[in-house]
């Protein structure tokens, strides 16, 4: 499984170099400035979660637990929810409005896949005796 997230994270990673690079040299006389403010924060948090699951993909190596992967398939969907629809909003224009409705769940998958990264290296399989 990890081998999986490392190779989602590359392509994530170069689609995000790519869409990153379209919107500063492709939309800058198209959209607004408040549509590239929103196309900027897609690209920001796709980028930062795309480290966030090759992060999952590395540590799953040590913590091997459906918690991990549950992780790596929450910071997935997250981009997927919370990205995407910042895209389809800005290019898809005011008819699609809705689509801001679906940023939210996206934002709820980045967070939960935190939270099931804690856990998932926390709940190593080791005894604590009562230690964090």
């Amino acid at each position: 499984m990890h081998k999986s997230f490392l190779i989602i994270a590359a392509i994530l990673g170069a689609a995000s170099v790519a869409i990153g690079a379209f919107g500063a040299h492709g939309l800058t006389s198209i959209l607004s400035a408040e549509a590239l403010v929103t196309y900027e924060t897609a690209v920001r948090y796709q980028f930062y979660h795309v480290f966030a699951l090759a992060l999952t993909g590395v540590l799953y190596q040590s913590f091997p637990n459906k918690k991990t992967i549950r992780a790596g398939y929450f910071f997935i969907i997250g981009i997927v929810l919370f990205s995407g629809s910042l895209y389809l909003l800005t290019l898809a224009g005011t008819a699609y409005r809705w689509l801001g409705a679906i940023t939210p769940f996206g934002g709820v998958c980045f967070i939960a896949g935190w939270l099931h990264l804690v856990v998932g290296i926390r709940d190593d399989g080791k005894p604590r005796g009562g230690k964090l």
